[in-house]
């Protein structure tokens, strides 16, 4: 797919990232790690890849805004967009050596994500989407959401609280509801690559609480551009600002949200 200007800076800056995080990633045992929070961790190489990250992006766009997950918000004197980044979506996989993780930049214009693009630079595969464009892996396979239609065939995605967070009771009732009913669910640890394994077909659907605008913003605009449907897990949430998310692809999405929705 040939994509916009703005695309093409995204897809570059994810790469030039993502060399940076490979690097450090052969020589994980020798990262400095400082703690976050109970089990919330950032280290050098995440730091070292928000900084690639705004500098080239700002250096394409210096009138956008900027959140990211390390460096936090920067206003643009253009107020209608701005870039959203987590530079190391799956920070504790990272850091225990396992190879699923992902950079994740979005691009929001008047509230709405425009742009989307997940980088997985462990297996080298780029997802990524424009609204209205479709959805793309690499540089010509169209993303499409899964075709199966029952759910005891289906694979879904989740994220289990860690730690204190306090969704832990209500993510324990979900998988008590969820499990019996399907094939399977998968824990991989990061939200960004979640998604965007929905838009590919290798998952039927995923739903998380307590997760950040950076985690999903990029992913959400590839399912929907997909085929898929994206909403809260209640149905008055917007994912986007409440953190809680449930998407899966049209014939599973009401069968799954039935199950997360009525208790």
């Amino acid at each position: 797919m040939k994509g916009s200007a703005n695309l093409n800076v995204m897809i570059k800056t994810a790469r030039k990232a993502g060399r940076s995080l490979v690097k450090d990633f052969r020589e994980v045992e020798n990262l400095q790690v400082s703690m976050k929070g109970a089990g919330d961790f950032v280290s050098r190489a995440d730091i070292a890849a928000e900084k690639i990250v705004r500098d080239e992006l700002m250096a394409a766009r210096p009138t956008y805004g900027f959140l990211g997950e390390e460096g936090g918000a920067t206003e643009g004197e253009d107020p209608t967009r701005r870039w959203i980044v987590d530079p190391l979506d799956g920070t504790t996989n990272f850091l225990h050596g396992l190879p699923h993780w992902a950079v994740s930049i979005a691009l929001e214009h008047k509230g709405q994500i425009v742009a989307g693009v997940v980088y997985d630079p462990a297996k080298d595969e780029m997802f990524y989407a424009e609204k209205g464009a479709g959805a793309w892996l690499n540089d010509s396979r169209r993303l499409r959401v899964s075709g199966r239609h029952s759910m005891i065939e289906a694979v879904f995605a989740t994220g289990i609280p860690f730690a204190a967070k306090a969704t832990l009771p209500a993510m324990l009732k979900d998988l008590a509801n969820v499990m019996p009913a399907c094939a399977g669910v998968r824990r991989f640890g990061s939200a960004a690559l979640d998604l965007a394994y929905v838009a590919a077909g290798r998952y039927d659907g995923y739903w998380e609480r307590e997760l950040n605008i950076w985690d999903v913003a990029a992913g959400l605009l590839i399912v929907r551009e997909a085929g898929g449907f994206v909403e809260g897990i209640r149905e008055d949430q917007d994912p986007l600002e409440s953190g809680s998310i449930l998407c899966a692809n049209g014939q599973l999405f009401d069968p799954l949200s039935k199950l997360l929705r009525n208790r």
